[in-house]
Order: structure tokens, then sequence, then C-alpha cells
């Protein structure tokens, strides 16, 4: 993929991601083209990516939508993490080395030290919360699990709850988050598997409950 492909995909994912560009909302190549200042071409490239990552919707009459969520989809994409990174948690608990562990622990203090002010380092906390997931399927070491998971995590509901979590719940989330780290210490595949459902189950209830 060209630069200016690359370089519009990455543009019009996170204005998706955003809520810039909001869901049912249609897309036009020719104003893509220029919001990400590319040709259609590269727009063209992106959006077709971006339609086979479920981005992006397109109708019988091949006019391009932002894609929309029903409940249902909502809580299938949260079911299939729950699957994934359970499967992945297992994976780790079993192979994860004393090195990684003190990794889990600075992240765990990246993120306590994000709830520290008065006010919450909201994007400092969801980074650290990136690695502490992206560390788990580092251990794992499947690439086929890696690549799903990749395409579930990136969707804007995810991504979306994560940024309505209060500071009670982000609170919530650390302390799984050592929990789940204090099971991998014990290298038990049942207890974090058990930890991670719950994990990710609670993250569906709290985007549910925005509605």
């Amino acid at each position: 993929m060209s630069n200016a492909s690359d370089q519009a995909y990455l543009e019009l994912r996170a204005r998706i991601l955003s809520g810039a560009l909001a869901p049912g909302e249609q897309l036009k190549e020719e104003e893509l083209a220029e919001l990400c200042g590319v040709s259609r071409t590269p727009v063209r490239d992106a959006m077709r990516r971006l339609e086979a990552e479920l981005f992006i919707r397109r109708t019988d009459g091949q006019r391009s939508f932002v894609a929309e969520w029903s409940l249902a989809d909502i809580e299938e994409v949260f079911a299939l993490r729950r699957m994934l990174e359970g499967h992945a948690v297992r994976l780790a608990a079993q192979r994860v080395q004393p090195e990684q562990i003190t990794q889990f622990h600075a992240i765990n203090a990246a993120l306590a030290e994000a709830l520290a002010g008065v006010e919450v380092d909201v994007a400092g906390f969801l980074a650290a919360n990136a690695r502490f997931h992206s560390l788990i399927l580092d251990i794992a070491a499947s690439e086929r699990l890696a690549g799903l998971l990749g395409r579930l995590v990136l969707q804007p509901v995810v991504h979306q709850t994560a940024l309505a979590y209060d500071r009670k719940q982000l609170e919530r989330s650390l302390s799984e988050h050592i929990e789940i780290t204090t099971a991998l210490e014990h290298h038990d595949p049942d207890w974090a598997e058990a930890l991670m459902s719950a994990h990710i189950r609670r993250a569906f209830y709290a985007y549910a409950e925005q509605g």
C-alpha cells in the first residue's frame, strides 16, 4: 500500500474513532480526498481497507457510510474479545517470565499514576492499558490470535467505551489489571482467564449503560 493510501487510512480511521466522522455519516470520495490531502485513488484504497475492518459499510447502491452498531453487534464484539483475550491470557499464564511480570507491575504503576492527579490523565491511562493487553498478546506468541484481536480492539465502540469511563470505573479497571497480574505471576491459566472474562464483560456493560 502506498504512503498516500496509508495516510488516508490513518486519517479516516482516527476521525471515525474520535467521532469526527459520525456513525451513519455518508462518505464521499472527493470530500475525503480533500480532507486527507490526497487524490481519490488512495482514498478508495483506504476505504476498502476500512470496510474490511468493519469501520465502513457499503450499500447495494455502492454508497459508503460510517458503520453503525446495534447493541447486539456491540455485545458480539465484546463476547469475541472475551473468548480471544481469555485464550491469550491462558497462554500467557503458562509462558510468562519473571522479567515480564516486572513489566506488568511497571504498567500498573503507570495506570495508577494516570489516576493520581486532580484530573485523570485519560490519554495516559489508555496508553498504559493498551500496553498491558499488548504485552499479554506478545507473551501468548500467537500471530493468528494477535491478528484476530487487533481487528476487534480497534473498533470504535471499544475505543469509545474506554473514553467514557469515569474515575471510579478507571480505578476498578486498574484493580482488575493488578489481579490479572497476580494470576499471571502464579502461572494460573484458569484464574487469569476468569479475571479477563469478567474484565471485558464489565467493559461491555459500561458501554451499554451509556445509552
